[in-house]
């Protein structure tokens, strides 16, 4: 009797805490998800926070004029030249331990910057933040594709990452303006604290550890080749923006980073266990996936900027007026990143990538009417940005899912760091890009006029470009329905 029995208590036992389990490792993938979401937010929030903040920071801690954009430029060659080798270092020593540290450097960073009473600590702590960004990305991208198994539930999960990553951009500009505006410069420094802290003390009882099987030997060479053709990619770009293609800065920087990056690929050639195999980088998914994520991360943080100018020097908006009237595209890019892994599960990623590039392309087009007056020039900007950002969304989701589909967990933190890569040099482009543009177009003038012209030729470039995307991507990636998604076609 008592034989028989005990199995059925046994089973009767077990049922609860099965179900509980159960439960456990339901909540788990969203717990996951809710880390690296907010992360990655926050990340793309204190990308853009202190552009409207500048001109107070500089008037607070005594920055010249001249030397007010190294505020930006040196958070962009941190964040931009070391993303790739960051991408690496994750998978040599592990992308949770690489994720939670670099999130602590970017809280503790950003108290320094926020109690900085001298440029030289507050241009320390922008490089520091630069450098946790770097680390970051790839890392919280790694651990997201490497949590999530290809196909809807990755998909659906890069949806929501590109929408938040994109919507903290441009909640970043707002934040900006509102805590600028209302308490002080020095908040656009400490929100990060609080929001830093919180994933530090989570994070470790909700990430698993990723790291590839086998570990891989650090290419020393090719990281530094890699990251200095970066750094004077980004510095030379820089430049130009603030001071002409013909500075010799400028050329200085971009003549160093083409050497740097030529140099690059030839040790990769050579060496056996190489950062950028060039096998990975032959897969038309990872090479024009990149470019065309490239060029959407380029024209959309650039437009930003544009209609920026646009705004408060054509027609006259305060910083938080324009920073508000940002919040339109933000909400654009939110439902473009909630549609697109359902437009790539009934169609394809190259369908996304070429139908979100021709919507982008023609409200960007559309914005070419705007005008020197609030009343008419609004009733077309609004909508116009709304759904350009749902189709710069549709463009980045789909390069996402590109980029990092159909590679093996071992080649993840390469393709994550390859992907956030595009991002970050991306997002820093563009601005240098299309100011220099500007600069052309006005000859210097800064009259309301002269600067509407030039935004005018630079949106019209920012159009081409969004264009070149598209073609691009229909020559060069095959029409491939994405893993796991022919069942829900």
């Amino acid at each position: 009797m008592s034989t028989t029995a005990q199995p059925s208590a046994t089973a009767a036992g077990t049922g609860p805490e099965r179900h509980e389990q159960g439960q456990q490792r339901a909540r788990r993938p969203k717990l996951v998800l809710a880390v690296l979401l907010v992360a990655q937010f926050m990340l793309a929030v204190d990308f853009s926070i202190l552009n409207v903040a500048l001109p107070a920071i500089g008037d607070g801690l005594g920055f010249s004029l001249a030397d007010l954009q190294w505020i930006a430029t040196a958070f962009a060659l941190s964040a931009a030249g070391f993303t790739l080798f960051f991408g690496r270092i994750g998978d040599l020593v592990g992308r949770k331990r690489i994720f939670i540290g670099s999130l602590a450097l970017l809280g503790l960073s950003s108290l320094v910057g926020g109690l900085a009473v001298s440029p030289g600590v507050l241009l320390a702590a922008r490089v520091a933040q630069g450098l946790a960004t770097a680390a970051a990305t790839p890392a919280g991208l790694s651990l997201l594709t490497t949590s999530f198994a290809e196909g809807p539930l990755r998909q659906r999960a890069l949806g929501i990452n590109g929408a938040l990553m994109s919507a903290g951009f441009t909640t970043g500009a707002v934040l900006g303006g509102v805590l600028t505006d209302l308490l002080s410069w020095r908040w656009a420094f400490f929100v990060n604290v609080p929001v830093a802290l919180a994933v530090v003390l989570v994070a470790p009882s909700v990430i698993k550890e990723s790291r590839p099987a086998v570990r891989p030997r650090l290419d020393l060479p090719g990281a530094l080749t890699v990251t200095l053709g970066l750094l004077g990619l980004v510095y030379g770009l820089t430049q130009a923006g603030e001071f002409g293609w013909t500075h010799p800065h400028a050329l200085l920087g971009l003549g160093a980073g083409a050497v740097f990056l030529a140099a690059f690929f030839l040790v990769e050639r050579k060496v056996s266990a190489p950062l950028v195999p060039l096998r990975t980088l032959r897969r038309p998914t990872v090479a024009w996936g990149n470019v065309a994520g490239l060029l959407a991360f380029v024209t959309e943080t650039s437009l930003v900027y544009l209609l920026t100018l646009y705004l408060q020097k054509t027609l006259g908006f305060s910083p938080l007026e324009a920073g508000i009237t940002f919040g339109v595209l933000g909400l654009g890019t939110v439902a473009g990143g909630l549609a697109a892994p359902r437009v790539i599960a009934r169609t394809s990623t190259l369908t996304a990538l070429v139908a979100g590039g021709l919507v982008q392309a023609v409200f960007t087009a559309a914005l070419l009417l705007l005008g020197t007056t609030a009343g008419g020039s609004l009733a077309l900007l609004l909508p116009a940005t709304f759904f350009g950002g749902v189709g710069n969304m549709l463009v980045i989701v789909g390069f996402m899912v590109t980029a990092t589909s159909g590679l093996p967990d071992a080649e993840q933190g390469l393709a994550t760091g390859l992907a956030a890569m595009s991002q970050q040099v991306g997002i820093t482009l563009g601005t240098p890009v299309m100011s220099a543009v500007v600069t052309a177009s006005t000859a210097g003038a800064a009259t309301a006029s002269a600067v509407h012209h030039g935004v005018t030729v630079a949106l019209a470039v920012n159009a081409a470009l969004v264009l070149l995307g598209v073609v691009l991507a229909a020559l060069f990636l095959r029409d491939r329905r994405a893993p796991g998604t022919s069942r829900q076609a």
